[in-house]
């Protein structure tokens, strides 16, 4: 008989080993949909700000459904284990942020496993501070046409184009071109 993952194996999988980062993030997407009651994302209905770009990240992802491919990712890494998770239907938004105390106290003598069970194993008010926010929240993701960069023959979105010499150029391009290409 084939037994149905539990959202933690599934992050596992997805993240490719189970450490103590991605449970931080899995137990940060708990406290999320503790607070906004949302399951997974369908439409881009759920917007989360991740200021890290560590293993956490990838639960949150698999968990809430925000990715960058669909624009409702939205990373300021500032190497913090801080989450900003908003609903687009009433505006309503939480920010998780990580108690420094909650990590720092363990100390040194504990192995990964323990570590990564002890987070497992806490309740999200243990490790985090939850608090309501007020946030403008990004439009949903917009589709734009391509353009041909002049200099470099690739695609690229209309509104990264840079105008030289009359001519779109990528970003990329443009630099170059202020450098003296």
């Amino acid at each position: 008989m084939c037994m149905e993952k539990t959202p933690w194996e599934q992050a596992v999988d997805f993240h490719g080993h189970a450490c103590p980062g991605l449970a931080l993030g899995f137990k940060a997407a708990e406290a999320a949909i503790r607070a906004l009651g949302q399951v997974r994302d369908t439409d881009e209905e759920i917007i989360a700000i991740v200021e890290n770009d560590s293993c956490a990240v990838d639960a949150i992802q698999l968990i809430l459904g925000c990715t960058a491919g669909k624009g409702n990712m939205i990373f300021r890494n500032n190497g913090k284990q801080v989450y900003t998770v908003g609903r687009r239907k009433d505006d309503k938004a939480v920010r998780i942020s990580l108690k420094y105390e909650t990590m720092s106290a363990a100390g040194t003598d504990e192995t990964r496993e323990e570590k990564m069970s002890r987070i497992l194993n806490a309740g999200v008010d243990e490790l985090f501070d939850i608090k309501e926010v007020s946030i403008d929240l990004p439009r949903k993701a917009a589709v734009f046409k391509s353009l041909k960069c002049a200099r470099c023959g690739e695609g690229v979105m209309e509104p990264k184009a840079r105008i030289r010499d009359g001519e779109p150029v990528c970003p990329d391009c443009f630099e170059d071109y202020t450098r003296g290409w």
